[in-house]
């Protein structure tokens, strides 16, 4: 889902088209966890959609959940129109698809996708279009449950994501989390939690990474990891990272130029240390290399190389979904 829809009015006082893009927010979350992210995001009171993309929304909303025929045959638009309306309409977060089919179609041209049946294009088409996008439905905020207080609610969507970001780190302090969303609740409010959990025995605290004040908690995993890492000595391990993958920390907690969490950048890390960014076309090395040394970073970066997970990696992924590598080498922990 999209959290923070944005509004489609035009400055102009007519119809503004808004429509779905590689930079586009999308969330993803378990249903059955869906209601403790949608109380973190308000939902927009001043959306209005242009008048095919609410023909499409009104459709769905009297006959259900439809595939992209039925939408076309229901509301009597083109097809192009109707394609229209769902990029619309997914942009403004009141649409989702049952797969990333969807949007994967919307954000290919339509002269370059699969051809209908019998048809024929000598150019280079995309392998998936709408007719396999699959369903089409609202995109429901579920409601808060009736039988719990608005204080024990908030508090138990606190606890929600406190934890995950514990899932999604293995260690979490105030400075780790800079680049997470800015609605997310304050430091202050997590802080709290990881204290209520650390007197009961479910997480540990101490001082896991060096360089930075206050407090710091971590996995009981995760600190079993890190001082294994910690014997484990430098094999030269070269990790190519998109610059949208979490562990995107440069410039956060180590030295060096911030990188843009972009799908088109990328970080190289060798033994858990980044050495060379891709920004824009343009490589940068953090550290001087001898030739050959700079020649393989350079050909891993550019080719997204990515060594094959460890025993122990893919175990502590598969196990607790810890956003640590097993060849990252932090302080040695407490």
């Amino acid at each position: 889902m999209r959290l923070r829809p944005r509004s489609a009015r035009s400055g102009n006082g007519g119809e503004s088209r808004a429509s779905p893009v590689r930079t586009t927010p999308i969330t993803l979350v378990a249903r059955r966890h869906a209601a403790h992210w949608t109380s973190l995001s308000s939902q927009a009171d001043d959306i209005q959609p242009s008048v095919r993309a609410q023909a499409v929304a009104d459709h769905i909303r009297q006959h259900g959940a439809s595939f992209f025929d039925e939408l076309v045959d229901g509301t009597g638009l083109l097809r192009t129109q109707v394609e229209e309306a769902l990029a619309e309409l997914v942009a403004l977060g009141l649409v989702s698809s049952d797969s990333f089919g969807g949007l994967r179609a919307l954000l290919v041209p339509s002269g370059e996708r699969r051809p209908l049946a019998g048809g024929r294009r000598r150019r280079r088409t995309a392998k998936f279009g709408m007719e396999e996008a699959g369903r089409w439905a609202l995109a429901r905020r579920p409601r808060p449950a009736t039988s719990v207080s608005p204080a024990q609610a908030a508090s138990e969507h606190v606890e929600h994501v406190a934890r995950t970001l514990l899932l999604r780190y293995g260690v979490v302090f105030w400075r780790l989390i800079e680049r997470e969303a800015a609605w997310l609740p304050p430091w202050r409010d997590l802080l709290r939690v990881y204290r209520r959990l650390e007197s009961r025995g479910d997480i540990r605290g101490g001082r896991f990474v060096a360089g930075f004040s206050g407090e710091q908690f971590a996995l009981p995993d995760a600190v079993a990891m890190l001082r294994e890492t910690r014997r484990q000595p430098a094999a030269g391990a070269l990790l190519s990272l998109s610059g949208a993958d979490p562990l995107n920390l440069v410039g956060i907690l180590t030295p060096g130029p911030r990188l843009p969490a972009l799908t088109g950048n990328r970080l190289l890390y060798r033994d858990g240390l980044p050495i060379a960014l891709l920004a824009a076309g343009d490589v940068q090395f953090l550290e001087t290399l001898d030739a050959a040394s700079e020649w393989e970073a350079h050909k891993a970066l550019l080719r997204c190389a990515e060594p094959a997970p460890s025993i122990s990696d893919t175990a502590l992924h598969g196990r607790n979904g810890i956003a640590f590598r097993a060849h990252h080498r932090p302080a040695r922990p407490s």
